[in-house]
């Protein structure tokens, strides 16, 4: 079908630490799905890549961190527009695959894809500008 969104596979990790922290990251106001937001780290799966191949790639490449015991939750869908960080904006049709992750120790290394991260409490969870599809991972694990 014409002008139909592109689809893409979304790795996305719910990562812990030994504390049980979750780790939160935040969007530039110029880039991403949910713009200026907060959010769980992951990514699009690439051709010939395995969905736990791109968990673990994408969580590596956007805060340096390793992944241990990435275990699946559920997955969800949602059709929203993305802007790109050269000011395009396209439509996508992302099939989000959350997995509950623990990271390994180490520090945190952004790229630029996040312009900030953050070691959050479970209870604290609410007081961060969460993106609808965080919120709504939160609420079905009874956060």
């Amino acid at each position: 079908m014409t002008g139909a969104p592109a689809q893409r596979i979304v790795a996305v990790a719910i990562v812990r630490n030994g504390a049980g922290d979750f780790l939160l990251c935040k969007m530039p106001a110029t880039r991403g799905v949910f713009p200026g937001q907060w959010g769980l780290p992951g990514g699009g799966v690439e051709p010939g890549e395995s969905v736990q191949e791109a968990l673990h790639r994408e969580v590596r490449e956007e805060v340096g961190l390793e992944i241990l015991d990435a275990r699946p939750l559920f997955f969800k869908e949602r059709r929203a527009e993305k802007l790109f960080a050269d000011g395009e904006r396209r439509m996508l049709h992302m099939v989000f695959l959350v997995y509950e992750c623990r990271a390994a120790q180490g520090d945190l290394r952004l790229n630029e894809e996040f312009e900030a991260a953050d070691w959050v409490a479970p209870a604290r969870l609410r007081a961060y500008d969460l993106n609808i599809e965080t919120l709504d991972t939160f609420d079905r694990l009874g956060l």
